[in-house]
C-alpha cells in the first residue's frame, strides 16, 4: 500500500482529504494514532461511517465540510491524501500557508503539477513550488499507475512527499 512509501508512525495524527468510502482512512487508521477524515459529501460520509462501524474502526473522526473551510489542528499533524485533482493548488497554498502548517505530507497528484513543485534544474519550479521549497524538502515518492485507480486517471500521477525541513 502507498503508506508503506511515507514516514507515518503510530503516534501520528493525520489528515485525509476527500476520504470517500474509506479505502486510504481504513489502512492510515492502522498505521497511526488517529486520523480526521474530512469528506464534504453528506452521503459519502454516511458511507464512510458506515465502512469504519462495520469495521469496527474507532480511530477515525469524520468530518463533513470541504477542507478549504477546515480548521487546521494546533498539535503537530500530517496529510495523506487523494484529494480532487482540481483543487491541488489550492490545497497546497492552505497547508504551507496555515499559522501550523504540517510536518508532512503525501498528496497523490497529477505529475505535472508535482514536477512544478520539485527544486531541481530538470523541471520549471512554478511559483507555488518556490514557496513550499522554502520549508520543506519535496520529491516524488512512488510512481503509480492508471490501473492502482478506479476509475483510472487520465493523466499520470504519483504520491507527492514535503517534509518539513527542521
Amino acid at each position: 500500500m502507498l503508506i508503506g512509501h511515507s514516514n507515518l508512525k503510530k503516534r501520528d495524527l493525520v489528515i485525509e482529504i476527500g476520504a470517500g468510502s474509506g479505502v486510504i482512512t481504513s489502512a492510515l487508521s492502522h498505521r497511526v494514532n488517529k486520523v480526521i477524515a474530512i469528506e464534504p459529501d453528506s452521503a459519502t460520509a454516511r458511507k464512510l461511517r458506515e465502512n469504519l462501524a462495520k469495521h469496527n474502526i474507532e480511530n477515525v473522526e469524520v468530518v463533513e465540510r470541504d477542507f478549504l473551510d477546515f480548521e487546521l489542528p494546533s498539535e503537530p499533524y500530517k496529510v495523506f491524501s487523494n484529494p480532487p485533482f482540481h483543487l491541488s493548488s489550492e490545497i497546497v497554498h492552505k497547508l504551507i500557508e496555515a499559522e501550523n502548517p504540517p510536518e508532512a505530507f503525501y498528496l497523490i497528484l497529477q505529475k505535472q503539477f508535482a514536477l512544478k513543485l520539485l527544486n531541481t534544474d530538470r523541471h520549471y519550479t512554478s511559483q507555488l513550488g518556490q514557496e513550499l521549497i522554502k520549508s520543506y524538502q519535496t520529491k516524488i515518492r512512488y510512481p503509480l499507475k492508471s490501473t492502482d485507480f478506479t476509475p483510472p486517471p487520465a493523466v499520470p500521477t504519483v504520491l507527492f512527499e514535503a517534509k518539513k525541513i527542521i
